[in-house]
């Protein structure tokens, strides 16, 4: 791996910066998708060849895993790990700040009642939605 500096969020930006990976984990961590048709069908209409290489990346990184399920070995699904998991936090900033000063220039963005909650229970709540959400999916994973 290449890293522009020794800048640690230089660092973290060189690995998941590029602004798919922050919605690819974004809807593993919010929205519980799990496959590529998922990933596509997202608002912001990502091209194929992008996301292909986007979840690749995440694989390598360790931040997603990559499974067949028991009764479809050909599509591929996606789960995230603890490290993966651990970017909640940073998912909810992006949040926060997005509400206070994006919806300036964007007032249709969407609204999210998050906003007014306190913000570690909400980390907590998402980051223990998911974990039970992928440990039900795992049992349709082939071993």
């Amino acid at each position: 791996m290449k890293f522009r500096s020794t800048c640690m969020i230089a660092s973290a930006l060189d690995l998941i910066g590029d602004r798919w990976s922050i919605l690819v984990i974004r809807d593993m961590l919010l929205h519980h998708k799990t496959t590529f048709k998922e990933f596509v069908a997202c608002d912001e209409k990502v091209a194929t060849n992008l996301l292909s290489s986007r979840l690749k990346e995440l694989e390598s990184l360790e931040i997603i895993t990559k499974n067949k399920l028991q009764g479809n070995k050909k599509e591929n699904t996606y789960l995230l790990t603890d490290k993966g998991i651990d970017l909640a936090p940073i998912i909810m900033e992006l949040v926060l700040w997005s509400d206070l000063y994006v919806r300036k220039y964007h007032p249709e963005m969407n609204t999210s009642e998050t906003v007014s909650m306190d913000k570690n229970a909400v980390i907590t709540n998402t980051k223990n939605q998911y974990r039970l959400f992928a440990d039900q999916f795992k049992n349709q994973i082939v071993k």
